[in-house]
């Protein structure tokens, strides 16, 4: 997808990419086309970027010293994590220098008095899962790409995923930051308190700004209990109407034991098991699907479950469910759900949107959603899924079969508009979980309040008034 009116880049002579390699050392300062070609592509491929020059710092320290030479050349940044944003925000458009933070992987330290734990920008997602574990504690942010994806990265767009309906999103797991500004100062708010009403509220300016204000270096997170019990269903039903009655049973059952409501539409799973090699839970299909998790911290999970399933049951809303029996088919259960993603690529262009709306208008957007871009491409397949806890649906539109695919995906914004259109009619948000990024950039003045739009603006005037830090992204 080509990026319109990029933002003019400083070329890097022979001495500038010296200085630049100096802070970090030769080794961590790629060059070559080869060892570039992993940062400027993404996964999905619809971005491709330019880089002169990837700095891996390895500190702080020389995050903050490579933003001072930045500020002092005028060479464009781009911070990058895991390499794995939906919204083109971690690619290198216009040959910008790319900072990796990878290398940046430290657990620095974790209280369980408090019940923190401070890591780098670079740690792994999966790994910040894990370490919690080992001190018996949960830290709850999932997301499909949780083996690559970093915590800078997960802050710095405000990822949401699978337990947000329980622990909100990144912006919610973190008590406090470290960030480097476009100058090269460091703004250390690396805080464990829950209290702390001394003024305005800085850290939540850089979680979700995508990397335009500052690189997130580290973060203070939350860890909690770590749940005694897990219940998981497979759940299949008529419609998402009936879904979104199974859910106001289970929160009207569970409490706050509900951690994960996924509705998942029959094309989503049919997808999933065909091109993922995973196996349809129940014995029959359904039109609609719900992947429904409760965690608790007693052994009372699996009986909680069973009487709002039992409740579905009675109020015909449900028709079939299948209860995790052991780990490996809770894990089955999830990997089918986290698949549906990748299982589309066989099925040729996909036009992917990540939406929200009020969540008792879930059914009435798929449903108008459906017919709009039904009529817009006739033979266009919509794949809706998603976290129905918080309205939070992965609108998928997969090509016609047959169709040329090239074709397909030249019409993006086509199909954009008439899915924005439907989502703006019942007061929700073109990006709930995946940021703005290049992809919906230029969507966002038409559908943001305006004054809105001017403060992020001059934000981003005062904290980056040489415009070097992400350019081109969000605003």
């Amino acid at each position: 997808m080509t990026i319109a009116n990029p933002p003019p880049a400083t070329a890097l002579s022979p001495d500038l990419l010296g200085r630049f390699a100096a802070i970090v050392g030769d080794r961590h300062a790629l060059t070559d086309p080869a060892e570039l070609e992993a940062y400027v592509t993404e996964e999905r491929n619809l971005y491709r970027g330019h880089s002169p020059l990837v700095l891996r710092p390895g500190s702080t320290a020389e995050v903050a010293a490579i933003c001072r030479l930045a500020h002092e050349a005028r060479v464009a940044l781009v911070p990058q994590g895991g390499n794995t944003g939906l919204v083109g925000g971690q690619t290198p458009h216009h040959g910008e220098v790319v900072v990796s933070l990878k290398r940046m992987d430290k657990i620095r330290d974790i209280d369980l008095a408090s019940n923190t734990m401070t890591v780098e920008a670079g740690v792994i997602l999966q790994h910040a899962q894990e370490r919690a574990a080992d001190v018996d504690r949960l830290f709850p942010l999932s997301l499909g790409a949780q083996g690559s994806c970093t915590i800078g990265g997960n802050l710095s767009t405000n990822a949401g995923g699978t337990a947000a309906l329980a622990y909100g999103l990144a912006r919610d797991m973190a008590l406090g930051i470290e960030v480097v500004l476009a100058d090269g100062r460091i703004l250390d708010l690396l805080s464990k308190l829950k209290k702390d009403n001394t003024g305005y509220d800085l850290r939540d300016l850089f979680i979700g700004a995508e990397g335009t204000l500052g690189i997130i270096t580290a973060a203070t997170l939350k860890l909690f209990p770590k749940p005694r019990a897990v219940a998981t269903a497979f759940v299949g039903l008529p419609s998402p109407a009936d879904a979104l009655k199974l859910l106001g049973i289970a929160q009207a059952e569970a409490a706050g034991h509900l951690t994960s409501f996924e509705l998942i539409a029959e094309i989503a799973l049919d997808f999933s098991v065909r091109h993922a090699a995973n196996r349809d839970p129940l014995e029959s299909r359904h039109p609609w699907y719900v992947l429904i998790e409760l965690s608790s911290m007693r052994d009372d999970a699996s009986g909680a479950l069973e009487a709002i399933l039992e409740q579905g049951f009675e109020a015909g809303i449900v028709t079939d469910a299948a209860i995790a029996a052991s780990l490996a088919q809770q894990q089955a259960f999830w990997k089918l759900r986290e698949e549906i993603s990748p299982a589309q690529k066989p099925e040729g262009g996909s036009i992917k949107h990540d939406v929200s709306v009020p969540i008792a208008a879930v059914p009435e957007f798929i449903e108008q959603a459906n017919a709009a871009v039904v009529k817009l491409i006739p033979g266009a397949r919509p794949v809706p899924f998603g976290h129905l806890g918080d309205g939070n649906i992965h609108y998928n539109v997969t090509q016609p079969l047959g169709a040329d695919k090239a074709a397909y995906l030249a019409r993006w914004h086509e199909v954009n508009k008439v899915v924005f259109d439907v989502v703006l009619r019942l007061g929700g948000s073109i990006s709930a979980e995946h940021g703005i990024g290049v992809l919906k950039r230029d969507d966002l003045p038409a559908v943001k309040d305006k004054t809105a739009i001017d403060l992020m603006r001059a934000i981003k005037a005062t904290l980056d008034p040489l415009g070097i830090m992400n350019p081109g992204k969000v605003v």
